[in-house]
C-alpha cells in the first residue's frame, strides 16, 4: 500500500509538468522528489527532461544519462544536476519541517523549468513546489520580474528568508544562468533528437450513435508535439465549446496523437479537418463526404457485388449443363 501511495504522488508533478513551451522554443525540466519514510524508492531523486525527452536521472548518488549521450554529455551536465539537486534536498528538509506533517510516509517535490525562446533568447523560469500530491507554492521569474503564489497555509514569516534568498541571489545569479547554459549544451548534443520531424497521419470519420452521429478527426504519429488541428463545418471553424477531446497524448514510439470530435444530428453540412505541423510544407486538409453520397456509393458497391455473384452462379450452372450434355452424348 505504501509503495502504491508513493508512486501516485511521485508522478503528480510529472503529469503537471508536460512540456508547454511555446511553438519553436525549448525547455529544460528538473523534477526532484524527496520521500519521507521507508519505501522501495530512493529517498531523493531527480529526473531531467529536455522538452519531452528524458536526458538524465540522479538517484542522490549517481547521475545516469538517458538516450543518445556521450561521455562529454555526462560530465558536462552531471555537475549541474548534482549541485542543484543537493540544494533541493536541503530545501526539502526545511519544507517538511515547515509543513509539520506527522505521517510516517510523505512525498515532497520541486519542479525547476527554464525556457529558451525560438530567437535563442532566455525566456521564463518556474520553480513549483508540491507536498502530498498538491502544489504548495510557485515562483515565476520572467524578464527580471518575480511572481510568487502560495496555495497552502504556510506562514509568510517562515518562508520569507528562503524567498528573499531566491530573489536576491539564487535565481538571477545561479539557477537561471546555469539552467539556460545547461539547456543550450543539451540542445547541441541532442539536436538530432529534438529536431526530428514526423508527419501526422490524419483520418476523418463519421460514426452513428444513439443521438445522431459523431465526426472525429484523428492526427497520430507526429513529432514534434506542436500541432494545430481544426474541424470545419461548411468551410467555417467549429466553435471550441462544441468540440470534445483535443488532448495531446503520447504514442509508444515517442510520437504523439490528438483527436477532436463533434456530435452532429441528421443534417446536410459538409465537414473537413485541417492540420498544420512543422513536418508539413502546407496545411493538410481532409474532407468528409456527405452522408447521402456515402450511402449511394455503398448501395452501388452492394449492387455490383450482387451482380458479380449472379454472374458467377450463371457460369457455374452453364458449365454443369455442358458437362451433363457431353456425358449423355457419349452414352
Amino acid at each position: 500500500m505504501q509503495c502504491k501511495w508513493t508512486q501516485s504522488y511521485v508522478v503528480f508533478l510529472l503529469a503537471l509538468s508536460l512540456p508547454s513551451a511555446s511553438y519553436g522554443s525549448h525547455s529544460l525540466w528538473l523534477l526532484s522528489t524527496y520521500i519521507k519514510g521507508e519505501t522501495q524508492f530512493p529517498k531523493f531523486s531527480s529526473t531531467t527532461t529536455l522538452d519531452d525527452i528524458t536526458v538524465g536521472y540522479y538517484d542522490s548518488k549517481t547521475y545516469f544519462p538517458r538516450g543518445n549521450t556521450t561521455n562529454e554529455d555526462d560530465v558536462m551536465n552531471s555537475d549541474y544536476i548534482k549541485g542543484i539537486s543537493g540544494y533541493m534536498y536541503n530545501s526539502f528538509l526545511r519544507r517538511a519541517a515547515l509543513l509539520n506533517q506527522n505521517d510516517s510516509l510523505d512525498v515532497y517535490q520541486t519542479l525547476v523549468v527554464c525556457e529558451l525562446l525560438d530567437s535563442d533568447k532566455p525566456g521564463k523560469m518556474i520553480i513549483a513546489d508540491a507536498a502530498r500530491g498538491s502544489t504548495t507554492d510557485e515562483l515565476r521569474y520572467i524578464n527580471n520580474t518575480f511572481t510568487y503564489t502560495v496555495t497552502v497555509n504556510i506562514k509568510q514569516e517562515l518562508i520569507k528568508p528562503d524567498l528573499e534568498e531566491f530573489k536576491q541571489d539564487l535565481i538571477p545569479n545561479i539557477f537561471y544562468p546555469v539552467c539556460i547554459t545547461t539547456l543550450k549544451n543539451y540542445l547541441k548534443k541532442r539536436r538530432d533528437q529534438i529536431n526530428r520531424k514526423k508527419k501526422p497521419n490524419i483520418t476523418l470519420t463519421q460514426k452513428s450513435n444513439s443521438g445522431g452521429s459523431r465526426v472525429s478527426c484523428l492526427a497520430t504519429g507526429f513529432y514534434p508535439r506542436h500541432i494545430n488541428l481544426t474541424l470545419f463545418r461548411d468551410g467555417q471553424p467549429v466553435s471550441d465549446h462544441e468540440i470534445t477531446g483535443g488532448d495531446l497524448l503520447p504514442n509508444g514510439d515517442g510520437t504523439y496523437q490528438m483527436r477532436k470530435s463533434l456530435e452532429i444530428s441528421a443534417d446536410k453540412h459538409k465537414y473537413s479537418c485541417s492540420a498544420t505541423h512543422l513536418s508539413l510544407d502546407n496545411k493538410l486538409i481532409i474532407e468528409l463526404e456527405d452522408e447521402p453520397s456515402r450511402r449511394h456509393i455503398e448501395a452501388a458497391v452492394a449492387v455490383g457485388v450482387l451482380m458479380l455473384v449472379i454472374c458467377v452462379i450463371c457460369v457455374i450452372v452453364a458449365v454443369i449443363r455442358i458437362r451433363r450434355s457431353r456425358g449423355n452424348n457419349v452414352i
